[in-house]
């Protein structure tokens, strides 16, 4: 318990500090890359009819249909979350002479990637779909 304990309370401070310093343009980057693939995954999933994201991902009918829409999304931010823990490797080695914390590197770029992404297709399909639907009509 006190191991957790401690990797938490190291994880959190490590987090706070990197946002001054070095490589402090990678928490802008990254959810602006994010940001940006959400738009066009949302475009494409409103010209093909399909609901929103992370409603598909939660009201799947089996898991493989589950599984199914997590791996769209996880290829969809691949190359973010892999700049990503690119990053934080080389914030790492800049800061801690070495590679130390390979779980932080990848929490990280999940948070800054992979989150905003997920919380933003579904925002971006919906607001696609009233535009093309507008369109349409007129």
């Amino acid at each position: 318990m006190l191991l957790v304990i401690d990797f938490l309370t190291r994880f959190w401070s490590d987090l706070i500090a990197r946002t001054d310093g070095v490589m402090t343009f990678r928490l802008f980057l990254q959810p602006t890359m994010a940001l940006i693939t959400a738009l066009i995954d949302g475009l494409r999933d409103a010209r093909a009819g399909r609901g929103p994201y992370f409603q598909r991902l939660l009201h799947a009918p089996g898991y493989i249909e589950r599984r199914t829409v997590l791996r769209e999304g996880v290829s969809a931010t691949a190359r973010i979350l892999l700049l990503g823990v690119a990053m934080d490797v080389i914030y790492q080695i800049r800061t801690f002479g070495g590679f130390p914390y390979p779980l932080e590197a990848f929490v990280v770029a999940v948070l800054l990637a992979f989150i905003p992404y997920l919380l933003l297709r579904g925002p971006f399909r919906r607001l696609a779909g009233r535009w093309i639907k507008q369109r349409g009509d007129a």
